[in-house]
């Protein structure tokens, strides 16, 4: 069975169950998370997190990423680049709605890209669409979206989860109750604990073959290891307790999967801490780490 449902890989491993690890016939999911979104907008947040329980589960953009990494059509079905390369036509997929039973259409699709690139956008990857000159509807299905300079990637950051489609009804509440196109619909969130989705019946696209999914917040590393144990957890993509690994490998009930990833941890200092504001002290500390060792 192949179950679509996207997760990001922020980690070094992905641990699977036994369930998945033998590919039971299971029609729900639990996937182990470090850590809670802080919303679920993911036009409005710069958190990882997000991306991981929305994109291509709940909300779409005109483009995907594959699993391979490369780019598929969405809720584009197809477009046309003019030949100097500034005219991006894209010709939108018949038929879709998003989960409030609204129609998605070429409005939508100007909606959000005009709101992504205004001056006041909070969009945390707003440099995506910093060469959009005009978005303009041409009619329901086809929009124009019109550059001021070439750009050879555009394709590639309309698949962006900062790049997707989102509709001007439920844009207020979407950091709460997300409202998108996706195949699945969001179901409830238990602050502190899970996030649950379920399968759109009415999605436009192929069915999943999930009828639901749960997101299970878990930042102990002792506790997931414990979770994973008592099989309580399907998956762990980003592991916390990697020390463990090795117990999961020599163990038939799990699978551990190495990837890598274009996440970054990045270690930084408060200039307007009342010690570092010394600069002594920051340089200090920087000839203290051991940066090959960390590595």
């Amino acid at each position: 069975m192949t179950f679509k449902i996207r997760t990001a890989l922020l980690a070094s491993a992905l641990v699977l169950g036994a369930a998945l690890s033998a590919q039971a016939a299971r029609t729900d999911i639990v996937i182990g998370m470090q850590l809670e979104p802080p919303n679920l907008d993911p036009t409005g947040g710069a958190a990882a997190a997000i991306d991981e329980v929305v994109y291509a589960n709940v909300f779409e953009g005109l483009t995907r990423y594959r699993s391979d990494g490369s780019i598929a059509p969405a809720l584009a079905s197809s477009w046309d680049i003019s030949t100097d390369g500034l005219i991006y036509t894209f010709h939108l997929q018949s038929g879709v709605k998003f989960h409030d039973g609204t129609d998605m259409n070429a409005e939508d699709v100007k909606f959000s890209l005009d709101r992504a690139r205004a001056e006041d956008s909070t969009n945390a990857q707003k440099a995506l669409f910093k060469g959009i000159a005009s978005v303009d509807v041409v009619d329901p299905l086809t929009v124009k979206v019109t550059l001021s300079d070439p750009n050879g990637g555009f394709i590639t950051n309309m698949a962006w989860g900062d790049a997707v489609i989102v509709a001007p009804e439920s844009i207020a509440t979407n950091t709460t109750n997300p409202i998108g196109t996706g195949p699945f619909t969001f179901t409830e969130w238990v602050k502190g604990d899970k996030i649950v989705i379920s399968k759109n019946p009415n999605y436009w696209g192929e069915a999943v073959a999930l009828d639901k999914a749960t997101f299970k917040f878990i930042s102990d590393p002792t506790a997931a290891f414990a979770a994973m144990m008592a099989e309580d957890i399907d998956a762990f993509p980003g592991y916390p307790a990697p020390e463990t690994l090795p117990q999961f490998a020599a163990d038939p009930r799990f699978s551990v999967v190495g990837g890598n990833t274009e996440g970054e941890t990045i270690l930084a200092m408060n200039n307007k801490d009342e010690h570092f504001k010394n600069v002594k002290i920051r340089e200090a500390v920087a000839h203290a780490i051991n940066r090959q060792e960390i590595i």
